[in-house]
């Protein structure tokens, strides 16, 4: 028998994000880290209206996001240990900048799809006659900052399993494009000690990168370098990585920015793009192709690509060989070799 709850439950999950989201907006996680509060006592915490006891904590609850002790009001609500570990502020592991981004920005802005499907333009402040977030962030160096520390939480797993994953043994040295605070580099040198990494990007971004980079005490081995990748020449390495930036860019930058890396690259050097990378049959990476839907709404005419088209660009640039390397959850390391 044919059952729509699949169906139902996709259209119903805005509902289930705008809860999560919530939470980690309320710090609500954070505020039970080594603790058992009951509800009462978390709504006060939270400053939160009785009215949302218990329903908003139960919810959670059967999401599976918190874990409860007993049942009615003396009941003692608590985190799960993923909930420890993702959501707590203090985690090495956080990933809740992201999720307060997603709840401050793109919750809303995601309102706007069916525009941006009928007209193909972003969705974001520019829609409103603001700066587009990346001149925005660039303009403010303490939310810029903020913005790079939520996109740290997302992208470590991914650095980390890349770190592991690609067979550096031929290699000395490695660039990151737009190395934001140095993350991929620092997680390379850490478990590469012959390596000596370069993380390339604007200016403004330097200084975050050296404080993040002095903090795990890498630097004799993890340097910075600025510049701007469309106008300057790409620092020369043996590797040369991009994270989850070509897909930020239309197809000609994407093409220049590929270009950019081969001519930075020695003969048998490795072009490694880190992305949530679409299946080459666009059936399956649900995750790969909402975020070319949100390039959309961030800015017009980006997108994020497959493996095939990948290895498409990159053969026209002259790259000769090619593999795919997942990493975790949705996302690929695509790299092509010189």
């Amino acid at each position: 028998m044919l059952n729509p709850s699949p169906i139902l439950q996709t259209a119903f999950g805005f509902w289930n994000s705008k809860v999560l989201l919530t939470a980690v907006e309320f710090g609500l996680f954070t505020t039970l880290a080594g603790k058992q509060l009951t509800g009462a006592e978390l709504a006060s915490a939270l400053q939160l209206h009785p009215r949302a006891v218990p329903d908003f904590f139960d919810a959670l609850v059967a999401m599976k996001f918190l874990d409860r002790d007993g049942n009615g009001p003396q009941s003692r609500y608590f985190n799960t240990p993923e909930g420890d570990l993702f959501l707590v502020e203090s985690s090495p592991r956080y990933i809740g900048g992201i999720m307060k981004m997603l709840n401050a920005r793109l919750f809303k802005f995601w309102h706007d799809l069916p525009e941006a499907l009928r007209t193909g333009k972003p969705q974001n402040e520019i829609k409103h006659n603001q700066r587009g977030m990346f001149e925005e962030l660039y303009s403010d160096l303490p939310r810029l900052e903020q913005f790079m520390g939520a996109m740290t939480g997302l992208s470590r797993m991914n650095f980390e399993a890349f770190a592991d994953k690609f067979d550096f043994s031929p290699y000395r040295t490695l660039c990151d494009i737009g190395g934001a605070t140095g993350l991929l580099s620092t997680e390379v040198a850490k478990r590469h000690p012959y390596l000596h990494c370069t993380s390339f990007d604007l200016p403004e971004v330097e200084p975050i990168a050296q404080k993040h980079i002095a903090a795990v005490n890498l630097q004799d081995r993890v340097n910075t370098a600025h510049g701007d990748f469309f106008k300057d020449p790409l620092p020369k390495a043996d590797v040369i990585t991009m994270g989850m930036i070509l897909h930020d860019w239309n197809l000609e930058k994407k093409k220049h920015l590929i270009r950019a890396a081969y001519d930075a690259l020695p003969p048998g050097g490795a072009f490694v793009a880190i992305e949530a990378l679409i299946d080459d049959a666009r059936r399956e990476n649900v995750q790969g192709l909402l975020m070319s839907l949100n390039m959309l709404i961030e800015f017009g005419d980006a997108f994020d690509y497959s493996g095939a088209d990948f290895r498409e660009w990159c053969t026209e640039a002259g790259f000769t060989r090619f593999e795919v390397i997942p990493l975790a959850g949705p996302s690929s390391a695509a790299v092509a070799y010189k």
